[in-house]
């Protein structure tokens, strides 16, 4: 379980806690930011490994986990410190066993290459790894390998199920519209970072939050289900449904459209990845169709939100103009946590990156060195241009005290 400290991590063992019989948990990676959490996580599910990314705060997840243990007389688990320790233990099991990876942003590319190295299956919610790794990451996967852990793709794979290829016309993404549905771009000048963390329907992390009501999140599960099942990106729609009850669904050659419904409950994705394709009985609460209830569907408002077409157009470039995508898209919502840019600048500053003609390429032969230094080259722009973006405001804020003082 690599991630386990984060939102799907802590969803991910509760659901192994209803499998005890069946799992066994060889080990967790976690990132430091909340050791107690991952001291619980070490005496509730007794891992054989532990491994620590942040070297810094090795030490107090260290210290953390023998206070957990101590009173119950409970031996240490091995411990390793590092990205290249994630890595190892993404790689440490085979076939027959799975890995989740729920680790967040780009850096969980390689423990993915490294899990689907292993033969073991991927059960995958860091989807920052397929979007950057794109063909080195399906290239290297086996035919069902990878099993996402996201409500869209498992929705739209239990939609296909049984499907043959050429009966698929499109993919309809659904995406909840996030906390800024029907508002302006004007609107949206003044966002605050506790706004943009106020989901109206699922509880995540801060990064996976913010890239919702950016629509970010969306944008990269429109390019993460084409390199799933192999589809265009102009084949694969999006459509905002508030009550985020049908997860995502497929349109056949006859006209017909299968869906997949379920409450907005991440266990099942989990489950589903899991398990497959066995299913784990009474996982999360079904729909009660004895109740009265409205299901709607409305367009995305792309003017307003441009992180859908930006990230299209970035697919069809290719050449690590995705890795650009997101790597840009990580520094601008860290900016935006900082106050060093507003809720807008998220968006147009990952424009901005992508139209930099310092912008490097990449081709699949230059294997997740090449994929790294594109993200490097885009993290640079991105700092440059965030860096512009705030002298500017920091300049006309002072212009314009100037001027109301002079008035005054």
């Amino acid at each position: 379980m690599l991630g386990s400290t984060g939102s799907i991590g802590t969803q991910t063992l509760e659901v192994l806690a209803r499998c005890t019989d069946a799992v066994r948990l060889h080990g967790l990676a976690v990132s430091g930011s909340r050791p107690e959490t991952a001291a619980q996580q070490v005496l509730a599910h007794a891992p054989a490994r532990v491994a620590i990314a942040d070297e810094d705060a090795a030490d107090q997840v260290a210290a953390a986990i023998r206070a957990a243990l101590a009173p119950e007389a409970r031996d240490m688990p091995r411990l390793d410190v590092g990205e290249d320790a994630v890595v190892d233990l993404a790689g440490a099991l085979g076939a027959g066993d799975v890995v989740v990876n729920a680790v967040t942003g780009s850096v969980g590319l390689r423990p993915t290459l490294a899990a689907l190295a292993s033969g073991a299956r991927l059960a995958l919610a860091n989807k920052e790894s397929l979007i950057a790794g794109g063909e080195l990451v399906t290239g290297a996967a086996a035919e069902g390998q990878i099993l996402p852990v996201d409500s869209e793709h498992t929705a739209i794979a239990q939609a296909l199920a049984g499907v043959r290829p050429e009966h698929v016309d499109r993919l309809v993404v659904t995406a909840s519209g996030g906390p800024f549905r029907g508002r302006s771009r004007a609107e949206l000048g003044e966002v605050t970072p506790e706004q943009a963390l106020a989901h109206p329907t699922w509880q995540m992390g801060r990064v996976i939050t913010t890239n919702s009501a950016t629509l970010v999140n969306k944008a990269l599960e429109v390019i993460e289900a084409c390199w799933l099942f192999d589809m265009p990106e102009d084949r694969v729609d999006v459509v905002v449904h508030p009550q985020s009850i049908v997860h995502s669904m497929a349109t056949l050659i006859d006209g017909s459209t299968i869906a997949q419904a379920s409450p907005p409950d991440m266990r099942h994705a989990i489950g589903w990845a899991i398990a497959h394709p066995e299913k784990i009985p009474g996982l999360a609460r079904p729909l009660d169709f004895t109740r009265a209830q409205s299901w709607t569907f409305e367009p995305v408002d792309e003017e307003t939100f441009g992180a859908i077409a930006l990230a299209r157009a970035a697919h069809r470039r290719g050449h690590g103009a995705m890795a650009a995508y997101n790597a840009a898209n990580e520094e601008a919502v860290d900016a935006f946590f900082a106050g060093r840019l507003p809720f807008l600048g998220i968006v147009d500053v990952i424009g901005e990156v992508l139209a930099d003609p310092g912008l490097p390429t990449v081709a699949p032969a230059d294997g997740v060195d090449g994929v790294l230094a594109v993200e490097r080259a885009a993290r640079a722009i991105a700092g440059e241009r965030i860096a512009a973006r705030a002298a500017t405001a920091s300049a006309t804020a002072s212009s314009a005290g100037q001027s109301a003082g002079r008035g005054a």
